[in-house]
Protein backbone atom coordinates (compact mmCIF):
# COMPACT_ATOMS: atom_id res chain seq x y z
CA UNK A 1 0.00 0.00 0.00
CA UNK A 2 2.96 2.37 0.43
CA UNK A 3 3.96 2.16 -3.01
CA UNK A 4 0.47 3.89 -4.09
CA UNK A 5 0.64 5.80 -2.05
CA UNK A 6 4.19 7.45 -2.62
CA UNK A 7 3.37 6.83 -6.48
CA UNK A 8 -0.23 8.98 -5.45
CA UNK A 9 1.98 11.77 -3.88
CA UNK A 10 4.54 12.11 -7.05
CA UNK A 11 2.07 12.06 -9.62
CA UNK A 12 -0.13 14.74 -7.84
CA UNK A 13 3.10 17.26 -7.15
CA UNK A 14 2.47 20.71 -8.85
CA UNK A 15 5.51 19.98 -11.36
CA UNK A 16 4.28 16.77 -12.93
CA UNK A 17 1.05 18.29 -13.60
CA UNK A 18 2.34 21.30 -14.73
CA UNK A 19 4.72 19.26 -16.93
CA UNK A 20 1.64 17.37 -18.12
CA UNK A 21 -0.16 20.04 -19.09
CA UNK A 22 2.80 21.54 -20.83
CA UNK A 23 3.15 18.57 -23.04
CA UNK A 24 -0.60 18.20 -23.93
CA UNK A 25 -0.53 22.08 -24.93
CA UNK A 26 2.96 21.17 -26.62
CA UNK A 27 0.63 18.60 -28.67
CA UNK A 28 -2.05 20.94 -29.87
CA UNK A 29 0.79 23.88 -30.42
CA UNK A 30 2.35 21.44 -33.01
CA UNK A 31 -0.50 20.64 -34.72
CA UNK A 32 -1.23 23.79 -35.01
CA UNK A 33 2.17 25.13 -36.41
CA UNK A 34 1.90 22.10 -38.63
CA UNK A 35 -1.34 22.89 -40.10
CA UNK A 36 0.33 26.34 -40.76
CA UNK A 37 3.32 25.43 -42.85
CA UNK A 38 1.46 22.99 -44.47
CA UNK A 39 -1.54 24.97 -45.53
CA UNK A 40 -0.26 28.58 -45.32
CA UNK A 41 3.48 29.16 -45.58
CA UNK A 42 4.43 25.86 -47.99
CA UNK A 43 2.17 26.87 -50.58
CA UNK A 44 3.19 30.39 -50.64
CA UNK A 45 6.77 29.29 -50.80
CA UNK A 46 5.50 26.42 -53.91
CA UNK A 47 4.20 30.20 -55.58
CA UNK A 48 7.21 31.84 -55.50
CA UNK A 49 9.29 28.34 -56.36
CA UNK A 50 7.01 27.96 -59.58
CA UNK A 51 4.15 25.99 -58.27
CA UNK A 52 6.24 23.16 -56.17
CA UNK A 53 4.29 21.39 -53.71
CA UNK A 54 7.42 20.56 -51.51
CA UNK A 55 5.13 17.52 -49.89
CA UNK A 56 5.27 15.30 -52.66
CA UNK A 57 8.90 16.05 -53.55
CA UNK A 58 11.34 12.76 -53.68
CA UNK A 59 14.12 11.17 -55.48
CA UNK A 60 13.55 7.78 -57.01
CA UNK A 61 16.87 5.90 -55.55
CA UNK A 62 16.30 3.23 -57.70
CA UNK A 63 14.72 2.72 -61.14
CA UNK A 64 14.01 -1.32 -61.21
CA UNK A 65 10.04 -0.64 -60.07
CA UNK A 66 9.44 2.22 -61.86
CA UNK A 67 10.25 5.23 -63.12
CA UNK A 68 6.93 6.81 -64.38
CA UNK A 69 5.82 8.14 -61.23
CA UNK A 70 4.31 11.14 -61.31
CA UNK A 71 3.35 11.19 -57.23
CA UNK A 72 5.40 10.49 -54.08
CA UNK A 73 2.63 8.38 -53.13
CA UNK A 74 2.36 6.41 -56.35
CA UNK A 75 6.05 5.43 -55.74
CA UNK A 76 5.00 4.23 -52.58
CA UNK A 77 2.12 2.34 -53.43
CA UNK A 78 4.55 0.99 -56.12
CA UNK A 79 7.45 0.14 -53.07
CA UNK A 80 9.86 1.83 -55.26
CA UNK A 81 12.42 3.35 -52.40
CA UNK A 82 12.29 7.23 -52.31
CA UNK A 83 13.87 9.94 -50.73
CA UNK A 84 11.19 11.96 -49.84
CA UNK A 85 13.03 15.49 -48.91
CA UNK A 86 10.19 17.26 -49.51
CA UNK A 87 8.15 16.00 -46.02
CA UNK A 88 11.55 16.31 -44.13
CA UNK A 89 11.57 19.76 -45.18
CA UNK A 90 8.27 20.80 -44.15
CA UNK A 91 9.49 19.02 -40.66
CA UNK A 92 12.59 21.40 -40.50
CA UNK A 93 10.21 24.64 -41.37
CA UNK A 94 7.93 23.24 -38.53
CA UNK A 95 10.95 23.06 -35.92
CA UNK A 96 12.14 26.56 -36.78
CA UNK A 97 8.21 28.06 -36.40
CA UNK A 98 7.97 26.01 -33.17
CA UNK A 99 11.50 26.81 -31.83
CA UNK A 100 11.01 30.60 -32.62
CA UNK A 101 7.81 30.69 -31.23
CA UNK A 102 9.34 28.76 -28.06
CA UNK A 103 12.11 31.49 -28.19
CA UNK A 104 9.57 33.94 -27.79
CA UNK A 105 7.80 33.04 -25.30
CA UNK A 106 10.99 32.20 -23.23
CA UNK A 107 12.25 36.37 -23.89
CA UNK A 108 8.49 37.12 -22.82
CA UNK A 109 8.36 35.23 -19.70
CA UNK A 110 12.29 36.42 -18.48
CA UNK A 111 11.29 39.70 -19.15
CA UNK A 112 8.24 39.85 -16.94
CA UNK A 113 10.72 37.60 -14.20
CA UNK A 114 13.19 40.79 -14.26
CA UNK A 115 10.48 43.25 -13.51
CA UNK A 116 9.18 41.54 -10.56
CA UNK A 117 12.54 41.12 -9.53
CA UNK A 118 13.51 44.51 -10.53
CA UNK A 119 10.72 46.52 -8.40
CA UNK A 120 12.08 47.88 -5.42
CA UNK A 121 10.76 46.67 -1.86
CA UNK A 122 11.47 49.86 -0.42
CA UNK A 123 13.54 50.15 3.04
CA UNK A 124 12.53 47.84 6.00
CA UNK A 125 10.87 49.17 8.31
CA UNK A 126 13.45 50.08 11.77
CA UNK A 127 13.63 47.77 14.27
CA UNK A 128 12.28 48.51 18.03
CA UNK A 129 15.92 49.04 18.85
CA UNK A 130 16.63 50.63 16.10
CA UNK A 131 14.02 53.36 16.93
CA UNK A 132 14.93 53.77 20.20
CA UNK A 133 18.01 54.29 19.76
CA UNK A 134 17.35 57.02 17.15
CA UNK A 135 15.09 58.84 20.15
CA UNK A 136 17.97 58.32 22.42
CA UNK A 137 20.12 59.85 19.39
CA UNK A 138 17.64 63.03 19.06
CA UNK A 139 17.22 63.59 23.12
CA UNK A 140 20.89 64.27 23.13
CA UNK A 141 20.72 66.29 19.92
CA UNK A 142 18.49 68.61 21.69
CA UNK A 143 20.48 69.48 25.19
Amino acid sequence: MSFLKEFKEFAMKGNVMDLAVGVIIGGAFGKIVTALVENVLMPVIGLFTGGVNFSDQYILLNSSKGSGFTSLAQAKEAGAPVLAYGAFLQSVIDFIIIAFCIFLLVKFMNRLIRKREAAPAGPPEPTAQEKLLMEIRDLLKTK
